[in-house]
This record gives structure tokens, C-alpha cells and sequence, in this order.
């Protein structure tokens, strides 16, 4: 079974447009890698977020053992037994329902969801980025050169 994970950033989104791109991919649960799952936009705030997401029939997990802001680099975190875990517990939700994990910025050439991706593409699963503020726009990890 070919596993497929896509990566999303809610800025520049309101969140009836948030949801509705999750919809449109047939997103069945959101996975939350901010390390603090706040925002200045209150519906993004973890448990406005959750509620919104709630009453869309998307589940929302927050998983802080992949969230951003490491010392001394994300890229050494990737290195740790915390960070194989939580990337072991998002390929596992993975398995047999669509997930799609979510940060800020919608670029994630600018976030550290590049960093979990390239390690989901290292164990050969596939990794789409949704980007843009309507999400019609999508790339591949392989094609993330390009932005």
C-alpha cells in the first residue's frame, strides 16, 4: 500500500477556506506540528481549530514531537529518537486514512515541514504539499525545487 501524506500552511487562510481545501483532498484528520498550536488568527488557536475541524468530520491530532523551532537546528532534531517516533506515529496514522500535517507558512520551503518531508520521501512515502490560498496549487517534495 503506497502511503501519501500531504503538508498544508494555514497562512493567508480563513478558516472556511482552510476546510474546504482539506475537503477538497479528502483530508479525514489534521495533524498539528506547531510546537505551540497558537496563532494570532483565533480560529487557528488549537482548540477553535479542533472544534472547526470537529464539525467538518476532519480529526485533529496535535503532534508536538514534530513541531519547529529546535536547538540547535531542526535539521540536527531529525537526528533523535523523539523526532523517529513522532514521524513513526504520523506514518502510522498514515496507514489507510488521508492525513495531512499543518504549520503556518503556506511555502514549506520556509518551514520545517521540509524537513518531515524529506524524511516521510527517505522511507519512500509520497509527500504532497498543498500550497496557495484556495490549495489548488500542488507539489510533490521532489518538485519542492522549484519554488
Amino acid at each position: 500500500m503506497v502511503i501519501k501524506i500531504f503538508t498544508i500552511g494555514y497562512s493567508g487562510k480563513e478558516i472556511s477556506d482552510f476546510i474546504e481545501i482539506l475537503r477538497r483532498y479528502g483530508i479525514q484528520e489534521l495533524i498539528d506540528v506547531r510546537s505551540f498550536p497558537t496563532s494570532k488568527k483565533e480560529d487557528f488557536r488549537q482548540d477553535r481549530l479542533r472544534e472547526h475541524l470537529r464539525r467538518a468530520g476532519i480529526a485533529y491530532r496535535h503532534l508536538r514531537s514534530l513541531g519547529g523551532y529546535r536547538r540547535p537546528s531542526y535539521l540536527a532534531y531529525t537526528g533523535t529518537e523523539e523526532f523517529r517516533r513522532g514521524l513513526e506515529e504520523l506514518i502510522e496514522r498514515a496507514r489507510g486514512r488521508r492525513v495531512a500535517i499543518m504549520c503556518l507558512e503556506d511555502n514549506p520551503r520556509h518551514c520545517h515541514r521540509r524537513f518531515i518531508a524529506g524524511e516521510l520521501e527517505k522511507r519512500g512515502i509520497e509527500v504532497v504539499h498543498i500550497l496557495g490560498k484556495t490549495g489548488v496549487r500542488t507539489l510533490t517534495q521532489s518538485s519542492q525545487q522549484q519554488l
